[in-house]
């Protein structure tokens, strides 16, 4: 007799949250470097408990202002910081006297809202840069890559080219997804320290 289960394998999205609390604990400081509406906030803002802290950007005030507004509802906004900026101006909110537990990027743009606002691999790229010496050992970045609108594709291979070079000495890298599926479904990247 053949045994049945009723489990899926994770989406990219999903698995990222999995990774995420496997590296996030209570009382530290996490980045959403793309809040968008404010899924990963909210969910990085439980993990890092009423001592964390959690720093957001997002050039769209719309993004913003909703993810503030479920923050409050849910009175977790004292934990947040919301930056109406881009990512990579991510090394001037850092706390210079705390480390990073974890990082997470959803490129491509923002769902719902205006398609021709996208992320692009120069800023990702400098974001990126600027969290991973600040990691500490066991931290994460974790990249959700959506790469099936226009300009996605050239984001896709930059950030996987910057990826696949990094020093494994120092970092391993983990690349997630499926690969069977039509219309380009997202997929992870996660840079862990050593």
């Amino acid at each position: 007799m053949e045994a049945t289960f009723n489990v899926n394998l994770p989406n990219a999205l999903t698995y990222s949250h999995t990774l995420l609390q496997e590296c996030v604990y209570d009382g530290a400081t996490v980045v959403d470097a793309t809040v968008g509406n404010g899924h990963d906030t909210l969910f990085l803002a439980q993990l890092v408990g009423p001592s964390g802290r959690v720093i957001g950007f997002d050039v769209q005030e719309t993004a913003l202002a909703h993810t503030q507004t479920q923050l409050t509802l849910t009175g977790l906004g004292a934990r947040v910081a919301l930056h109406h900026t881009g990512h990579e101006h991510v090394a001037r909110y850092l706390p210079t006297d705390k480390p990073l537990a974890a990082a997470i990027f959803n490129l491509g743009y923002l769902p719902g809202g205006d398609k021709s606002q996208i992320t692009r691999a120069a800023t990702t790229l400098t974001a990126v840069k600027a969290l991973l010496p600040r990691l500490i050992k066991g931290g994460r970045v974790i990249l959700v890559v959506y790469a099936g609108h226009p300009g996605g594709q050239q984001e896709a291979q930059a950030v996987h080219d910057f990826c696949a070079a990094l020093p494994q000495q120092t970092y391993q890298v983990l690349q997630y997804g499926f690969i069977n599926q039509i219309h380009h479904p997202p997929y992870l990247l996660a840079i862990e320290r050593r």
